[in-house]
Order: structure tokens, then sequence, then C-alpha cells
């Protein structure tokens, strides 16, 4: 038994100094044998101006989403963002791209390089080159349109040129709108069309 305890307690001692030993030549193999660092290849800082972002804050990819009190889902997206420092709830906007859903299928899909958010008044201003391309069939464009965010309501004040299912349409305006669960595309203000008919 004493020499079972004895021959126990050399392993014990010898392993005790093998143990830390080999850790420690681990150790210096890992440092030795490692990679140099190259300087290219550090993580690449952002090229953010911090202080122009502390002056003009803005969001990129914001995304606004909502219904109308008729049932139609509406959502815009833009490029970047800026708030207005004046108003609350107003920012101001590029490349902005919009969807109208009516509740019977129906997609109008628009798109323009400027624009005005007011949640307060509950209007969104495109300007720009707006484009406006509906699942019924016809493509608009115009120079500035606003769209009501509690209801369905597109009202385009100024010059409109239009391609529709029977042809194209020139007005001085244009307003979509919402009659009784209908929608109702009006143009006026001097319209033109050119009848096509289709082959």
């Amino acid at each position: 038994m004493a020499t079972h305890d004895n021959i126990h307690s050399r392993l014990v001692a010898w392993l005790k100094v093998i143990l830390p030993l080999a850790a420690l030549a681990l150790l210096s193999t890992l440092f030795l044998v490692s990679r140099g660092i190259a300087p290219e290849d550090a993580l690449p800082y952002s090229e953010v101006d911090v202080e122009e972002l502390a002056r003009e804050p803005r969001l990129t990819a914001p995304r606004y989403a909502g219904v109308t009190l008729d049932g139609a889902a509406l959502s815009v997206t833009a490029e970047v963002a800026r708030p207005d420092v004046g108003g609350a709830g107003q920012a101001s906007a590029t490349a902005l791209t919009a969807r109208l859903e009516t509740p019977d299928g129906v997609t109008t899909d628009i798109a323009a390089s400027d624009g005005q958010l007011d949640t307060a008044a509950g209007l969104l201003t495109l300007t720009g080159d707006v484009r406006i391309a509906a699942s019924s069939g016809y493509a608009i464009t115009t120079g500035a349109l606003t769209a009501a965010l509690d209801q369905t309501l597109l009202t385009s004040p100024g010059a409109v040129v239009a391609t529709a299912p029977m042809g194209r349409i020139d007005a001085g305006a244009m307003q979509l709108t919402s009659q009784d669960g209908d929608y109702v595309l009006v143009f006026n203000g001097g319209v033109k069309l050119v009848y096509e008919p289709r082959n």
C-alpha cells in the first residue's frame, strides 16, 4: 500500500512540473508561429462625417406605412429622409416610391425624385419627375402630386400626360378619389384624348 502511495505522489509531483511546462510550450508556439499583421487587412472605418450628421440628421431607407379610412394600404419608402427642424412630423426625402393598394386589389405605384411628408397635416407631396403606374393599365407622368395619408386622394394640380388602355390623355390636372367604395380617376383642365384602338 505504501508503494502505491509513493508512486502516486511521485507521479503527481512530476505532473506539477511537466503540465505547466507543456502549457508554456503551447503558448509560445502560438505566438512564434502566428501570422504577421498586415495593416491593409485591418477593419475599415466608417467614412461618415460625424459632425455633418450632427448638423443634418437623416434617416437612410425610411419606410412609412398606413391604412386609409376607405381601407386602402399606403406605403412610402425613400432613399434618404431629413426631418424638418421647424415643424414636428415633417420630413423631406429623396428618391421616393409609394404604393397604394385598394381593397379590390388595384395597385398604384408612384415614384418621384423628391418629396415632403407632413404627418400632422396628413399629406405626402411628391415633386420632380413623378411617375404613376396603375395595375388597371394607366401610366401617368406629372411634375407634382399630393397624396392624402388618411384617405384615398391623389391630386396633381399641374399638367398630366397619361397612357391608358384607350390611348393617350393630356390634361391640365388629375385626381384619384374614393367614392362610395369605388375608385374614380378624373382628368380635367383642358383634356385631350388621342384614341388608339387596339387591333
